[in-house]
């Protein structure tokens, strides 16, 4: 899986004030935690983190701290503005390459559907997965071949198998599907 690196100021746990003049700065309030590490309070830059916010892949982010630290985590939690959309507060969990990293992954289709040839359509459902494996058999996406899929049946999350990485949304989780479009309908009534 992709790494990317972002850097963080320490700080101190504060009131309602400090933290919304954290955000005039131009900061997001964050924190860290997970196996075994005590919280870790930090802030981040609002631009910096839209390299991870916005956009559809997975990282294991590199995280400096202005205290020294470095640790590995991943995205566990966003909380947003309900109206301006921006990132008020995050939750990062801290990851080791000793014990397995459940995060989400995105989901590439591949493939031209014999479904799709006959006249069907391609439908999309799920463009992430969430998947747990040790950090490095971590996939920067997980590929489904809808090659054989027929109109009216479906790619679901049990039917997907991947080495070294354990999917952990719901077996019934639906992929993709091919659907019939009105003309291959209207081709089977006309038989």
């Amino acid at each position: 899986m992709k790494h990317i690196e972002l850097k963080g100021q320490v700080r101190e746990a504060g009131n309602k004030a400090a933290i919304k003049a954290i955000r005039r700065e131009g900061f997001v309030p964050c924190n860290i935690y997970g196996n075994g590490l005590e919280n870790i309070l930090f802030s981040i830059d609002a631009k910096d983190l839209k390299t991870i916010t916005h956009t559809p892949n997975s990282f294991i982010i590199d995280l400096e701290l202005s205290n020294g630290t470095k640790l590995n985590c991943v995205l566990h939690e966003i909380q947003y503005h309900p109206v301006t959309d921006e990132a008020l507060h995050v939750d990062f969990l801290n990851v080791v390459a000793d014990k397995p990293v459940v995060i989400n992954v995105p989901v590439q289709v591949t493939g031209h559907s014999e479904g799709v040839k006959m006249g069907g359509k391609l439908l999309v459902s799920s463009r992430k997965l969430r998947v747990s494996a040790m950090m490095d058999k971590l996939p920067d996406l997980l590929e489904v071949d809808t090659t054989n899929l027929m109109i009216g049946k479906q790619i679901v999350a049990g039917d997907l198998n991947y080495e070294g990485v354990t999917i952990v949304s719901p077996k019934a989780t639906i992929i993709c599907s091919v659907r019939p479009t009105r003309a291959t309908a209207q081709a089977k009534n006309a038989e």
